[in-house]
């Protein structure tokens, strides 16, 4: 009578074995073998239970993290953006925010108001001249140290506040989620900036992309019913240095963020938990980019007389 074969390992042909995979029930040899609740399961079928186990998420849907990579990252570029602004100074002209000014060929600006004399043409500088990157640009430098009183102090806050409050919103979120946030925040405070202050003013600051993390912070652990007492501390110290703050820094920067990131952190929060909530969360996102698009357009073409350059 003929032996039956001995069975081997499906991925190692050559190792002879006697036990089965409790999934897949092919033989696997004791280098394949993963503890399983139920006996041994092969490499391939710990993968793919792996793949098909509920992946844990945050608050608003995104994936869970253990590091805030992206509060790290905004973090060294605030830091960066200030120490090449000390070395060269004439980046804080190029890229902070302002809305229309006229510069005359010999590099000295004026008024965008007109009402001076000067030989030769003029160009116009600012958002109302076509460079819209300074609604973003300028939320990532700080008022040097060489100008003003404010100096490094500038930085330091918003950094503090960034690294406090960053962390722990984008743990809440997810990278993503926290990321669009942050931006959409800047964009909100150069916004206001750009429609109720002087077009020539120049500000500078990541004051309204902070100003909408902590209201973000606010939205977020109300949310989940935190003590009330807690966060409402907070967001007293935020309207309570919104007001101060008036009447050294740019407080439609402030207002703008917090407004921006406030609203979109609502629409994080409370979109509702089914299929439904990536795109209640992305149609919100969309909205505010379109509000705040049509805004600035609006009010650009006020400045330059009904063109909007591009």
């Amino acid at each position: 009578m003929d032996s039956e074969p001995t069975p081997t390992c499906w991925r190692h042909p050559a190792v002879e074995c006697h036990v089965r995979c409790t999934r897949c029930e092919r033989y696997i040899c004791p280098d394949c073998m993963r503890e399983a609740a139920v006996g041994h399961q092969c490499p391939e079928c710990v993968k793919e239970e792996a793949r098909s186990v509920r992946q844990a998420r945050t608050i608003a849907g995104g994936r869970m993290s253990a590091t805030p990579v992206v509060t790290y990252v905004l973090f060294a570029l605030n830091v960066l953006a200030y120490l090449a602004e000390v070395v060269r100074p004439g980046i804080v002209d190029r890229f902070a925010m302002v809305g229309s000014r006229l510069t005359g060929p010999d590099g000295v600006q004026y008024p965008a108001d007109g009402g001076f004399f000067t030989f030769g043409p003029v160009r116009v500088e600012g958002v109302a001249g076509g460079e819209w990157e300074r609604m973003l640009t300028s939320a990532f430098l700080h008022q040097s140290p060489f100008e003003g009183a404010f100096g490094i102090l500038h930085l330091t806050l918003n950094m503090v506040v960034l690294w406090q409050l960053g962390r722990v919103v984008e743990l809440m979120l997810g990278r993503f989620r926290f990321a669009v946030l942050y931006l959409l925040s800047a964009l909100g405070g150069s916004v206001l900036e750009l429609v109720l202050t002087d077009p020539g003013q120049v500000s500078v600051g990541a004051s309204g992309a902070v100003f909408g993390v902590g209201a973000a912070y606010y939205v977020l652990h109300r949310r989940l019913g935190a003590d009330p007492a807690g966060v409402g501390r907070l967001m007293l110290l935020l309207l309570l240095w919104l007001v101060v703050s008036a009447w050294f820094t740019s407080w439609q920067g402030h207002l703008g963020g917090l407004l921006a990131g406030g609203a979109l952190a609502v629409a994080f929060a409370y979109a509702p938990r089914d299929g439904r909530r990536t795109v209640v969360q992305a149609g919100a996102g969309a909205a505010l980019v379109v509000l705040l698009a049509v805004t600035a357009v609006v009010k650009v073409s006020e400045l330059t007389g009904g063109s909007v350059p591009l």
